[in-house]
């Protein structure tokens, strides 16, 4: 179990999703790392999370090059001391036909998802072996399990996540550090959802600061009960007719 006051790496920090992991751990009382390519929002974000309980630390980190991975857990220990949690929630959406697919586009999705996320968790393992405990978590999609048409450099990545984090968890669980996948299986929206021009509600939308409540509910689990795989889907009436 993660108690409070604990140092946390998020990756991937995006507006949406990103960002309100961020807020949630850090209102938790967690010092958080923030890892993204964009220094722009990163330090915009920063700046937001002042008045909240905890403390953040923007990091603009490429995760796909091992010497800015090194670099950016480097700087998070000596801000904040040893790793106690990585979610591993960065990704790559490639969207195209195969045929108009690039090789490049095809190993950046690679490398964004279980090679970015082999490189990261290689870096807070042994804080955590050290601890007897951790959590790592995995950001995945409804594409972690189903491939789909026009995706295939997105899916495969996406199916290389969870099959990253399902090895792992058969690894590092008897080590006392809790690893999970989370499949979003949906669109991440805001909580006012539009409607379209005839009137009738667009396709229902998973809320970033509930999803956040989800990952804390999992660092939070006890080892006796231990989820290794959790789907997170926006409630839709029609699904109970």
């Amino acid at each position: 179990m993660l108690h409070m006051s604990q140092t946390v790496v998020i990756t991937g920090v995006g507006p949406g999703l990103g960002a309100a992991l961020v807020q949630k751990f850090t209102g938790e009382g967690c010092r958080v790392g923030m890892l993204a390519r964009s220094r722009d929002y990163l330090n915009q974000l920063a700046e937001e999370m002042k008045p909240q309980r905890g403390s953040v630390l923007a990091l603009p980190t490429d995760i796909t090059r091992p010497e800015q991975v090194k670099e950016g857990f480097r700087a998070v220990r000596q801000a904040f001391g040893p790793v106690d949690m990585l979610i591993n929630h960065a990704g790559n959406a490639t969207w195209a036909p195969l045929q108009d697919l690039t090789p490049e586009q095809f190993s950046e999705a690679w490398r964004v998802g279980p090679y970015a996320g082999f490189l990261c968790t290689k870096e807070v393992v042994q804080d955590m072996v050290d601890a007897g405990r951790g959590v790592i978590l995995f950001s995945g999609a409804t594409s972690s399990v189903r491939g789909r048409g026009g995706a295939s450099a997105f899916s495969s990545a996406k199916f290389g996540v969870r099959g990253l984090a399902e090895s792992l968890a058969r690894e590092l669980w008897p080590k006392g550090i809790h690893v999970a996948h989370i499949v979003i299986d949906g669109v991440i929206g805001p909580s006012d959802v539009p409607k379209d021009s005839a009137g009738d509600k667009t396709e229902p939308m998973l809320q970033p600061d509930s999803m956040a409540d989800v990952y804390w509910h999992l660092a939070m689990q006890d080892k006796q009960a231990w989820s290794l795989e959790v789907d997170l889907r926006p409630y839709n009436e029609e699904f109970f007719v």
